[in-house]
């Protein structure tokens, strides 16, 4: 129940009880307040290196976010990248989201694709995610995938988990893009003590 539920429910109450109420012109509501980003001179600056340094003690999952080639990209294959920053972010609707630098000269063929699927790698899957980070090369060659249902979006085998997804926002983020996206269709790759253990990344190196 809101605040105005709330209210409306008290004045009943009291009303039934008998209790004197004051009547008048309605209490305006305080305006909310303009979102906005923290200004150059309210905070002094961070050290990239010293930033980097402790950021890299929070450990976190890998994932490779991969995208179907578009009609016009089709001799070029299919999109991905490998990615740390993913986070599940809204029940209901289901939404997820990752980041993606501002430089990352993959991030714009999955948006021109509109669709993306996060593929969460394995325990074992250290050399794919290091094939999946660098630039320049055939990511897909020697891979094994298929088709994500509702996307098309390259679905690797042997992942932990995978989830199909519609772009649904873009937010900036400093150097970064905040990509949110509408979950489709989502599934592990085992059951119960069969799941795949998840590859971890902390401090730099991967966790085994």
């Amino acid at each position: 129940m809101g605040h105005a539920g709330m209210a409306a429910a008290a004045v009943r109450y009291l009303r039934s009880a008998g209790a004197p109420t004051v009547t008048g012109p309605p209490v305006e509501t305080l305006p909310r307040p303009d979102l906005r980003a923290v200004g150059e001179d309210e905070r002094a600056p961070v050290d990239p290196a010293r930033f980097r340094h402790v950021l890299g003690h929070f450990a976190t999952g890998v994932t490779v976010v991969t995208a179907p080639a578009t009609s016009a990209e089709a001799p070029a294959g299919p999109a991905g990248f490998a990615c740390q920053s993913f986070a599940s972010l809204s029940l209901d609707p289901p939404l997820i989201c990752f980041m993606v630098g501002r430089t990352s000269t993959t991030w714009p063929r999955i948006a021109r694709a509109g669709v993306f699927c996060v593929n969460v790698l394995g325990a074992h899957q250290g050399d794919l995610c290091r094939g999946f980070a660098v630039s320049g090369t055939d990511k897909f060659a020697g891979v094994v995938h298929d088709a994500a249902p509702v996307s098309g979006s390259p679905r690797l085998a042997g992942t932990a988990a995978w989830i199909d997804c519609t772009i649904h926002a873009v937010h900036t983020g400093g150097d970064h893009l905040i990509v949110v996206g509408r979950v489709d269709a989502l599934g592990t790759s085992g059951d119960g003590d069969e799941d795949v253990p998840p590859l971890l990344f902390h401090k730099g190196r991967f966790l085994t």
